[in-house]
């Protein structure tokens, strides 16, 4: 007895804690230990809790309070923090340890951004031995959600350091880039990638942003229509013993259902009412429901007794002891025939099987059409696009982690866009201008990294999909305010779509940083093309971005430009520095129209530079 009654008065008093504990917090995945927060700006926290919850955010020294919502939700502003750490966190009872502040980039696009670094270690041996605690990794797992915003990232994936021991966790771009960042500011270095192989730029960008190009908008109104129209009308209700079915049709079964004049794709409730005798009621009975076209559950008294997936076994289901009684009862079938034309197939028994009696169940039964797959396919031809559609990344893999404060964005990105070209600089200002919307920051940075050199070179000047992918980053640079331009053709790999050199990418996208982003008079791009001027059987191009000068890189002979004519064929073209000016000409073409340089997949050889070391952009004259 006195076991009992501690047992009784333990679980009293588990019952009461449980009672009187308020709603526990959960964070976002992101807020985590090793986590970097954006220095110098007003940071929010979040998270979800029980409607009413009070919640308190401790953090270095000082502590701040709130209360979750209706929605659930809470958010805390802490003030601008400086650089420093580690620090713990404490929200509630949640302990967030070894949390630095510094600087976080948002590093997105496709695989050249998210290439795992163990594939550079033969190039980098220092990989091997990384030592630094100071930089910090968080890699936003995939989730295409091309219809729905989310609240929150998929996955469990944790903050990792730039240690020899979570080294090999990291993308390859990501690191060379905190490492350059972290020796030249002494800052710590968050890098959040959000990116993912393969990926077009239209599926990183909202559907708002998106309304120039139709055919990436989901037509949203005729998915709820879809939707609604392919929603079973009768779940968890018209299984119900109670319900009325005073006017629904009536069919006569075993038999098909165009036989009954219903011609229907989809589900057709069926209903019928049976007398269950004295002596079976409250008894264990079987059911035989002969067999089904096409696949069914079935409920007795609005208790479910069975179902089968498709129409071949027979139907041969157990009725509980406890849910027959005696007088009315009900059997309600919910049969679906995607295919059309459901059916009780006939010479099957039907029936309710007792120890004392059987019932039949043939004859009337009622019925009702739950789906009809007629009504959802009249919205398929708006919802042709459905698996085409952008902004799947967006809405799973940005939209989430909006909150989440950042110094500014790395984008590497365009060689699934390639076939595209005309419209990626659109795609890149809409993807900029949006970005800036979601983190509420007009001039956030954006430091581009245009396309490599990639694929065999050839003999003559040819037209190239990477080049115009090229002359869009070119220009979103020349067109946006307070972005950077990384040029890389001459790190690429002709036979490697993922070159292997994210080393000195990284080096060249913190050059744009320094200048954009940390105001250092630097000159962080090489010559980009003005200007052009016809002179005689010569072209004069003038260029901005000189520095101290134009040059060449390791030679004496400018190459990759190509000079045509009105009929637009172009040729290698000679060409010479005179000034900050360059001339083209070729003896082939007396009478010169337009210039090309670097135009080309793989224009490794391309050599103009200002004398600070920086490559000319691919640029070309013409419109054509």
């Amino acid at each position: 007895m006195k076991r009992i009654l501690f047992l009784l008065s333990t679980v009293l008093m588990t019952v009461a804690m449980y009672a009187q504990a308020p709603g526990k917090v959960r964070l976002p995945k992101l807020i985590s230990d090793k986590m970097v927060l954006q220095r110098d700006v007003e940071l929010d926290i979040w998270g979800w809790a029980d409607p009413g919850t009070w919640v308190t955010v401790r953090f270095n020294g000082s502590y701040y309070e709130t209360r979750t919502g209706e929605d659930g939700r809470w958010t805390v502003t802490l003030p601008p923090q400086k650089a420093g750490g580690p620090y713990l966190m404490e929200v509630n009872e949640i302990a967030v340890r070894d949390v630095l502040v510094g600087d976080v980039w948002l590093c997105s696009g496709q695989s050249n951004q998210e290439t795992p670094i163990q594939r550079l270690t033969e190039m980098f041996p220092e990989i091997n031995v990384a030592n630094n605690n100071m930089i910090r990794h968080y890699k936003v797992p995939t989730q295409d959600s091309k219809e729905v915003l989310q609240e929150e990232i998929a996955g469990n994936i944790k903050w990792i350091s730039g240690t020899a021991s979570e080294i090999m966790s990291w993308t390859a771009l990501a690191y060379f880039y905190a490492q350059e960042a972290y020796e030249k500011t002494g800052v710590p270095q968050g890098m959040l990638v959000s990116s993912l192989g393969g990926s077009e730029i239209e599926s990183w960008i909202s559907q708002e942003h998106l309304k120039e190009f139709p055919r990436l908008i989901l037509d949203k109104e005729a998915l709820a229509a879809f939707e609604e129209a392919g929603r079973d009308k009768g779940v968890r209700k018209w299984n119900r013993p109670d319900w009325d079915d005073s006017d629904w049709a009536e069919m006569q079964m075993p038999g098909t259902w165009r036989e009954n004049g219903l011609n229907v794709r989809g589900t057709v409730w069926m209903r019928k009412d049976f007398d269950v005798p004295a002596e079976m009621a409250g008894r264990h009975a079987r059911l035989s429901m002969g067999t089904l076209v096409h696949n069914d559950q079935v409920y007795v008294n609005g208790v479910f007794v069975g179902s089968t997936g498709y129409e071949y076994p027979p139907r041969r289901y157990h009725i509980p002891a406890g849910v027959l009684k005696e007088g009315r009862n009900t059997i309600a079938v919910r049969l679906n025939a995607p295919g059309g034309n459901g059916e009780f197939i006939k010479d099957k028994p039907y029936k309710v099987i007792g120890d004392a009696a059987e019932i039949d169940l043939t004859g009337t039964w009622k019925y009702k059409v739950g789906m009809d797959m007629a009504e959802a396919m009249q919205y398929a031809d708006r919802l042709r696009n459905r698996k085409s559609v952008g902004s799947g990344l967006y809405n799973g893999m940005i939209y989430p982690i909006r909150n989440y404060k950042v110094k500014g964005a790395i984008w590497y990105q365009g060689e699934s866009n390639a076939g595209r070209s005309h419209e990626y600089g659109a795609l890149m200002t809409a993807l900029i201008t949006n970005w800036r919307e979601l983190w509420n920051r007009p001039d956030m940075p954006f430091l581009l990294v245009q396309l490599p050199n990639y694929m065999k070179k050839y003999p003559q000047p040819t037209d190239s999909g990477w080049a115009r992918i090229r002359e869009a980053q070119l220009q979103a640079f020349k067109n946006i305010p307070n972005t950077a331009l990384a040029v890389t053709y001459d790190v690429g790999e002709w036979n490697d779509i993922h070159p292997l050199n994210k080393k000195a990418v990284a080096q060249r996208l913190f050059l744009g940083a320094r200048k954009i982003v940390y105001n250092e008079k630097v000159t962080y791009s090489g010559p980009v093309y003005k200007d052009m001027k016809i002179d005689g059987n010569k072209i004069v191009l003038t260029f901005t971005e000189t520095g101290k000068g134009l040059a060449i890189k390791g030679g004496k002979t400018l190459k990759h430009f190509a000079v045509a004519g009105a009929d637009k064929k172009f040729v290698w073209a000679d060409a010479v520095i005179k000034g900050n000016t360059v001339v083209v000409s070729s003896k082939d073409v007396p009478n010169p129209v337009a210039v090309r340089y670097a135009w080309a997949d793989n224009p490794d050889e391309a050599n103009l530079i200002n004398k600070e070391g920086l490559l000319a952009s691919p640029f070309r004259t013409d419109s054509w």
